[in-house]
């Protein structure tokens, strides 16, 4: 049985919780918050302000990381020094410096795993998509679209003002609600060539960080890509994942993939496990992934989401700011350390 623990109570650690408590193999045993309130909040388990403390006092085998931005990487490196296994809500770092630092740290401690929260990797409508570009039938990808149009008030900076300053969130919408398309479009389309892209704020909120940003993405394979979010729309509308073929165009929205098939009608091929209630657009797979770590811990498996793995966002996202910036094209490299 894992002995798992909880830093950060947040709206993100709900998600986790359910999972956790779903899961046979593992058990909640503490949980961390600077919020003192929230000390009753989870029934029979451990309540420290300091998670210091409570590494020292807890014989934790894995813990959950659901903090600000800028905490991510020092309590991460803080629990590996620890020998804990980390699953680390995303982003993993403020910038690709910091994610480097990370990444050269798990490589440097190989007996313990970081699992980084990409859980839209495990959608079922993004794997069978996936599996449809690595299969080639329908020749090469030509062209990747991805769209975020969501909606966030005011009060959803003043209530937590660190997502409104970039030295705590490293980022605005790139970071916190379109990090994953990123994500998912780099996997789709393979190494990337080169990023022109722009920033902006067309809200009338009192910010540093972007709340729209858009750009043009060139793959070294020749594909090229178009990326827009923005947190501008009036509601939150569906994520919108797009993929042309040389024969062919699918796409992912409202959490079903379709076909574009031969007489130009939608063909349904696959629809996504949806979460239950306000918070639906997060996706179901976080207990997939979650479920997947653990037993990676159980077995020594390594089939999860490295901090590696996790690398190439947040440089795109860098590469979106640098050329908004420079108002110029930025070249992509590929980001080296020392892998496991």
């Amino acid at each position: 049985m894992l002995k798992v623990a909880i830093i950060g109570l947040g709206d993100i650690s709900k998600i986790h919780l359910q999972a956790i408590q779903a899961n046979p193999n593992a058990k909640l045993t503490a949980v961390c918050d600077v919020n003192e309130s929230l000390k009753n909040t989870i029934p029979d388990v451990h309540f420290y302000t300091d998670y210091l403390v409570m590494l020292e006092k807890e014989a934790l085998d894995c813990v959950h990381i659901c903090l600000p931005h800028y905490l991510h990487y020092p309590v991460t490196k803080d629990c590996v020094e620890k020998e804990v296994h980390v699953f680390q809500e995303k982003p993993i770092a403020l910038n690709p410096e910091e994610g480097l630092a990370l990444a050269r740290l798990e490589a440097d401690n190989k007996d313990v795993k970081i699992c980084v929260c990409f859980q839209n990797r495990f959608n079922e409508t993004f794997e069978k998509l996936q599996e449809i570009v690595k299969s080639g039938e329908y020749g090469q990808v030509t062209g990747i679209k991805g769209l975020v149009t969501w909606f966030r008030s005011n009060d959803y900076y003043e209530a937590k003002p660190w997502r409104a300053q970039m030295k705590y969130a490293g980022g605005g919408v790139m970071m916190n609600q379109s990090i994953h398309t990123l994500d998912l479009m780099q996997l789709l389309g393979g190494e990337i060539k080169a990023i022109k892209g722009s920033i902006s704020n067309l809200l009338n909120y009192d910010i540093e960080v972007e709340d729209t940003a858009s750009a043009h993405i060139q793959f070294e394979n020749g594909a090229s890509g178009l990326f827009f979010a923005t947190v501008a729309n009036s509601g939150n509308s569906s994520v919108e994942l797009q993929v042309l073929f040389e024969n062919g165009k699918f796409t992912i929205k409202d959490s079903i993939l379709t076909r574009l098939n031969e007489t130009g009608k939608k063909e349904e091929i696959i629809e996504d496990e949806m979460l239950p209630g306000p918070k639906f657009y997060y996706g179901a797979s976080h207990a997939k992934l979650i479920n997947q770590f653990y037993s990676c811990i159980i077995h020594n498996d390594t089939n999860y989401v490295h901090v590696g793995d996790a690398l190439t966002s947040i440089q795109m996202i860098d590469a979106i700011c640098q050329s908004s910036k420079l108002q110029k094209e930025i070249k992509m490299g590929r980001l080296e350390y020392a892998k496991r």
